[in-house]
C-alpha cells in the first residue's frame, strides 16, 4: 500500500471545458480574440482554480453564430451583442406562443 505524496492532488471529476487553444482550434478564432469576446460579454468563460480560462464545449456554437453575424453582416462587435440578445428573446417569445397553441390535454378516445 502506497502513501500518498504531501499535497498530491487527485482529478476526481473530469474537466469538460475547452482551453482557450482547443476552443480556437474548434472555432478558428485567435485565442486572443476569443478573450476579447469573453471581455466584451459575446462568449461565456469560467476560470479554474488556477486561474486558467476555460470555455464549455456549447460556445464553439456561440462562436459561429458570432462569426456569422460579423462576416455575413458586417456587424461590429457591440451590434452583435444586441442582436443577439434580440434573437434570443424572440426565441423566447417563439417558444411561449407555441406553449400556447398546444393543448395541455389530449381527449379521450
Amino acid at each position: 500500500m502506497s502513501t500518498p505524496l504531501p499535497g498530491a492532488r487527485y482529478v476526481l471529476v473530469r474537466r469538460t471545458g475547452l482551453s482557450p487553444d482547443a476552443f480556437a482550434e474548434r472555432t478558428g478564432l485567435h485565442p486572443d480574440l476569443a478573450r476579447r469576446l469573453v471581455a466584451l460579454g459575446l462568449l461565456d468563460a469560467h476560470r479554474d482554480a488556477g486561474g486558467e480560462m476555460s470555455f464549455e464545449p456549447s460556445e464553439v456554437a456561440h462562436a459561429a453564430r458570432i462569426q456569422r453575424l460579423r462576416t455575413g453582416l458586417g456587424l461590429n462587435y457591440s451590434a452583435i451583442g444586441l442582436v443577439l440578445d434580440l434573437l434570443d428573446r424572440i426565441e423566447e417569445l417563439e417558444a411561449a406562443s407555441r406553449r400556447r397553441r398546444t393543448p395541455s390535454w389530449t381527449p379521450a378516445d
